[in-house]
């Protein structure tokens, strides 16, 4: 069949099927709610999901790739997760950082952390509460990734010193200073001692996994351990980057050996400390996000194959209706394919019909979402695509069976029947 000739055919079967949807509006919109039903339900369970995975591991990417934590407790969870094996274990101390600082061949850099949650931070009258007070070394900043919106990071005299000097989140900056007013060598106060401010956090929003900079003022070391018992504080954590060209198994390895020496833990005996690395979260959260995946499918395809059925049957009376016409056109010359052509593509122009509505719905929904409840919802490219060729794949196969018995009738017998 000639090009030309094809795309004549297929105009002409959008225009048989434009007539016939719009001559039967009420039905048409029946028709349409049964697959905007169905395409709502899969691409916001997939656009949900693929929020949910982006939010997470952008997170987690603030752990960063090559940083391994040494702490008391596994990232490891679950049902099976034997809490009482680790439950008197001792936690991680500056010394054992100062240790693996000097001894590790691997560590690019180390640095130390201890950290007091829900304090209250005060400013004359004002006062934000809910703030983590995170005391650490000076490497901290070549560790985590942060953007300050004012000010600067400690030097390493300062951190070493331990100078009444911090860093605070957006949120305590906003709940203790009114708007425009210079935050930057103010003094503020927390479980009694003075802290000078010499840097504001940019504001990044809450955090599904990892902290939050909104809420945390940091604080040198040496001035959080004047009140917290930090010896005993099961926040404690040494965290250790891997060198250019180190793996992290590598770095584990050597991090093993040294803790295990600091402890004077026998051969054989257990590790009474954990290594923990980005890695242990990302491997859960495949598992987790394919479970999700798998389960949106399977509810998805269900509201889909209810709007299929419904379409299949509207397409069936649409035959019936129009057997006269069908006769006329095949008695004028009119062959099986171009019949079966008209049938299919008003099947399919339905369901993309139902398919684009469904998608304005999931969008509308998404900003719902943003305004409501501060959670962004993104409709990738990938999952309109997908949409679309859900509903243009439904209304195939919806359409084939109704259009295969309207193309095989016989003219002489369908100009005879009446519709």
């Amino acid at each position: 069949m000639p090009v030309r000739t094809f795309f004549r055919l297929l105009r002409e079967s959008f225009i048989f099927a434009f007539i016939s949807l719009t001559a039967n509006k009420l039905r048409t919109l029946l028709s349409l709610l049964g697959i905007t039903i169905g395409i709502f339900a899969i691409i916001l369970v997939y656009s949900i999901v693929d929020s949910l995975e982006k939010n997470i591991r952008d997170s987690v990417s603030q752990f960063g790739d090559q940083v391994v934590y040494v702490q008391k407790w596994p990232w490891s969870g679950g049902a099976d997760f034997a809490w009482w094996k680790y439950l008197n274990r001792p936690v991680p101390l500056n010394s054992e950082a100062d240790i693996i600082r000097r001894r590790s061949q691997y560590a690019e850099h180390v640095a130390f952390g201890s950290s007091l949650g829900g304090a209250t931070v005060t400013r004359a009258s004002n006062s934000a509460t809910g703030a983590e007070v995170l005391g650490t070394t000076f490497d901290y900043n070549k560790i985590w990734t942060f953007e300050l919106a004012q000010g600067r990071y400690f030097t390493e005299s300062e951190m070493n010193a331990g100078r009444p000097y911090c860093i605070i989140g957006a949120d305590i900056a906003e709940g203790l200073f009114l708007p425009g007013e210079v935050v930057i060598g103010q003094r503020i106060t927390i479980s009694g001692q003075k802290l000078n401010v010499i840097g504001v956090f940019e504001k990044v929003g809450e955090s599904l996994v990892g902290q939050s900079y909104d809420k945390m003022v940091i604080v040198p070391f040496k001035k959080v351990r004047t009140v917290v018992n930090t010896d005993r504080n099961e926040s404690n954590v040494i965290m250790a980057s891997a060198k250019e060209g180190i793996t992290v198994a590598q770095l584990k390895d050597e991090l093993t050996g040294i803790m295990r020496s600091v402890r004077r833990l026998r051969p054989g005996a257990d590790d009474n400390f954990a290594l923990n690395d980005p890695s242990l979260i990302s491997n859960q959260l495949d598992s987790l996000f394919g479970a999700l995946g798998i389960m949106g499918t399977i509810i998805g395809m269900f509201s889909i194959l209810v709007g299929g059925f419904g379409i299949a049957n509207i397409m069936f009376v649409s035959v019936r209706e129009r057997t006269n016409e069908i006769g006329i056109q095949k008695a004028l010359g009119a062959k099986n394919f171009i019949i079966l052509s008209q049938f299919l593509t008003e099947s399919v122009v339905l369901c993309l019909l139902g398919g684009v509505a469904g998608l304005v719905l999931v969008a509308l929904g998404a900003y719902i979402a943003a305004v409501a409840f501060e959670f962004d919802i993104f409709l990738s490219v990938g999952n309109v695509v997908l949409g679309l060729l859900l509903s243009a794949g439904i209304g195939l196969i919806s359409g084939l069976i109704p259009a295969w018995m309207a193309a095989r009738l016989n003219p002489v017998d369908a100009i005879r029947m009446q519709a």
